[in-house]
């Protein structure tokens, strides 16, 4: 029991180091390389967990294989656009100049109700706001409205709007993320200082953020019992 157990762990971490070298991606950001090889290490992964008789290298030796071998291809992608459209093919345009393309859409096998579902999910609600729409490598929908169905931007209004750079986390659960102190440009004498104004200890906030412009935020800890 307690064998298994291990190679179990032992076997997590590898996957996880796995996971980090790839790059971070969400499962539907995968290119069709990459979600072959996470499916595959799930699948070698398995095999050591549920047969302590197989050796735990049975199961990391592949893997790491499957690892470096994605690392090659990838690197051929980034060299080589031939390469590249190899494995993971081009982008489609399926609208253009408001014109739905309907071979593209048999080509790619996408029925009008999955290109309704996929321009709800970008916010569009009427196809004729549509400029262009292409299915990405990932099978994706990026998606350009008209210029008149648009969001306005501040400057196409001319509104000077202030740069307040990203809000971030400074304090976590009572911890100060060294980094989130870094992009806002702040430091821990700050942070204290804007405590004490407060007269909240460091240990009793749940969450505090902040921007570098020194505007912030305090949730305190909920009390129990």
């Amino acid at each position: 029991m307690i064998i298994s157990v291990i190679r179990t762990v032992l076997l997590y971490i590898v996957i996880i180091l796995a996971i980090r070298i790839m790059g971070k991606r969400q499962i539907g950001e995968l290119q069709t390389s990459e979600l072959v090889v996470t499916l595959l290490i799930s699948d070698i992964a398995a095999i050591p967990m549920q047969d302590t008789e197989q050796s735990l290298l049975s199961g990391i030796v592949p893997i790491l294989i499957l690892i470096a071998c994605e690392i090659v291809i990838s690197v051929l992608m980034m060299k080589r656009a031939g390469f590249r459209r190899l494995i993971c093919g081009k982008p489609v345009i399926i609208i253009s100049d408001g014109k739905i393309d309907q071979t593209a859409m048999y080509r790619l096998r996408m029925s009008t109700e999955d290109l309704s579902e996929e321009l709800r999910q970008q916010g569009v609600f009427n196809i004729e706001d549509v400029s262009f729409a292409i299915v990405e490598t990932n099978g994706k929908l990026s998606v350009l409205k008209k210029p008149e169905k648009d969001t306005p931007t501040a400057e196409d209004l001319s509104i000077k709007i202030e740069d307040k750079g990203i809000e971030a986390v400074v304090i976590s659960d009572g911890e100060i993320s060294k980094y989130s102190l870094k992009v806002c440009r702040l430091d821990r004498e700050w942070v204290f200082k804007q405590l004490k104004k407060e007269n909240v200890d460091i240990k009793d906030v749940f969450l505090m953020i902040a921007n570098r412009n020194g505007e912030y935020k305090i949730i305190e800890k909920e009390r129990t019992g």
